[in-house]
């Protein structure tokens, strides 16, 4: 199958431009630029850097997918952007590539959806499934899990590691680590409970429910510090997702936590 590309589209000597692809008027893909199959960069959009895009992803007008990171400290070196598979990346959205400080390579999973304005930093990791909606920003260092969901006009500071299956309310600034399956809203970004909806829709069995919801409250009210209490409910705990969620509070990080208040 070959691919459809717009007389006035600027592909750069060295690109790999996979079957089936469609590029619009006035694209521009880079010179270290491949393109899997069935890939769509409509009119007016960037994909420069050395980018990877995987197969069935569209990328929307004007959005500027792999350009150099917006960090004082990158001083050009070759670092990456890899993009997974079946995303769609909207209007005005950015993503650049990673530094040489922070590993070297962004990433976002597959079949994520990034909302018009949205911002993926430098050596962000972003997991499956993953909705940033319009105008989030992801900052530089964060881990997004998969099945995540950012609302609008918010932003997630560098470092930040959000577990999987957790939403964030619409303009609300997160400073800290948030743990799987949380809800957390409000301007300063408060942790308010389950994102019991989300767990649900993913056909979430109603005995893990209820095990989230003890173990939830364990981490709010129980005996010792908020570690000592993560790791109490690590030792009884049976359930997989409780699991999950002290497996995340127990690991290494660069910030403190959200706690259940």
């Amino acid at each position: 199958m070959t691919s459809s590309i717009h007389p006035s589209a600027v592909i750069e000597p060295g690109a790999v431009i996979g079957e089936g692809c469609t590029i619009g008027p006035f694209a521009l893909i880079g010179p270290e630029v491949t393109l899997g199959a069935g890939v769509v960069v409509k009119s007016h959009a960037v994909v420069t850097g050395w980018t990877e895009v995987g197969a069935g992803t569209v990328i929307f007008p004007f959005a500027v997918v792999g350009e150099v990171p917006q960090d004082l400290k990158y001083r050009g070196e070759h670092t990456r952007l890899i993009v997974g598979e079946r995303c769609r990346i909207r209007e005005g959205a950015t993503l650049n590539t990673g530094t040489e400080g922070g590993g070297g390579v962004t990433r976002v999973g597959d079949d994520c959806l990034l909302m018009t304005g949205a911002h993926v930093g430098h050596d962000a990791q972003v997991g499956n499934r993953v909705i940033l909606a319009n105008q989030a920003a992801v900052a530089g260092h964060c881990v997004l899990g998969d099945d995540v969901i950012v609302g609008g006009l918010s932003g997630i500071h560098q470092w930040v590691r959000v577990g999987r299956g957790a939403i964030i309310g619409a303009v609300t600034m997160v400073t800290n680590d948030v743990l799987p399956h949380g809800l957390v809203q409000g301007p300063r970004g408060d942790l308010d409970g389950l994102n019991l909806v989300g767990l649900k829709r993913r056909g979430v069995n109603r005995a893990e429910i209820t095990a989230l919801r003890a173990g939830y409250q364990m981490l709010a009210q129980g005996e010792g510090t908020f570690l000592q209490r993560a790791q109490r409910l690590h030792d009884e705990t049976d359930s997989d997702h409780v699991r999950e969620m002290t497996d995340f509070i127990l690991a290494a990080s660069d910030r403190s936590f959200l706690t259940p208040k």
